[in-house]
């Protein structure tokens, strides 16, 4: 007797790998490593700024993150090198029967540089999105790191009411833990419209960025005028800014803002923002 095989599902999945490295020689930071596995790429590196400051942008063809998606990437920058990474827009996390993940390592010689000032991330709806983030910092390297997280797409009525997303950040220097963060957001969580959580917003950003400021300009960032619930903490050797807003493009602008206020007082070069973000 011939039974009956059950035809088995095809769940497409893409594992895709970048690694990057970035080096100085003489006045100029160069890419030193470009690899790739999957369906993860940077556009050609560019010198907007001079030769001191290498900036790259990171693509992913498929345009979005599915179930069974894993992310890894991981980047490297060399004794005074300076890389300034971003994306050329928003990372789609689609609603899905199972989690899809993304691994970021990012590592800052002494002397070196990181700017990393991605796009936003839309979580939508069912979408079970894991991300995991650990940034290591030797001697005196600095950092200027953001992300900005969508819950949902209101602009299309979709409230994150499926799903969850999840988020781990840990920041070292020497070893010793600068920054450890956890977040886990299920979809129609209390939180999402508490006054102790997101209040009803279905944004919200952060900004680390290694270095202290003193009292004015920290008051000048404080005064920026955002349609955004923010402010900004200072802690030895690290200040974080944060925000709750409405839509992804309020939050954006804000932290852009505070970039042009910060990165001369930290990193000692004016702000020119990528063209990228003008597209």
């Amino acid at each position: 007797m011939n039974s009956i095989v059950a035809p088995a599902v095809f769940t497409p999945s893409w594992h895709a790998e970048l690694e990057l490295a970035y080096a100085r020689f003489g006045d100029c930071t160069r890419p030193v490593m470009r690899r790739h596995l999957g369906p993860l790429r940077v556009q050609k590196h560019l010198y907007a700024e001079g030769p001191q400051v290498c900036q790259h942008i990171i693509v992913h063809p498929p345009g979005g993150i599915a179930g069974g998606d894993r992310l890894d990437i991981s980047a490297r920058v060399e004794h005074n090198a300076w890389a300034q990474i971003t994306s050329p827009g928003a990372a789609k996390w689609y609603r899905a029967g199972g989690p899809a993940y993304q691994q970021l390592d990012l590592q800052v010689a002494a002397g070196a540089t990181l700017e990393w000032l991605p796009q936003e991330t839309i979580v939508y709806s069912a979408a079970q999105a894991e991300l995991t983030t650990t940034i290591d910092l030797e001697g005196d390297a600095r950092l200027f790191y953001w992300d900005v997280v969508a819950l949902g797409r209101p602009a299309s009525g979709e409230r994150f009411d499926l799903g969850h997303f999840q988020a781990h950040l840990d920041i070292r220097r020497e070893g010793r833990l600068l920054w450890h963060e956890r977040q886990r957001i299920v979809g129609a969580d209390g939180l999402l419209d508490s006054p102790i959580g997101l209040d009803g917003n279905p944004v919200f950003a952060t900004l680390l960025v290694t270095g202290e400021i003193d009292a004015e300009l920290l008051e000048r960032c404080r005064s920026l005028g955002h349609e955004v619930r923010g402010d900004l903490t200072q802690l030895p050797g690290l200040l974080v800014a944060r925000c709750l807003a409405s839509e992804a493009l309020l939050a954006r602008a804000w932290l852009i803002d505070l970039w042009r206020l910060l990165r001369p007082a930290l990193l000692g070069r004016e702000a020119m923002p990528p063209r990228i973000w003008n597209t």
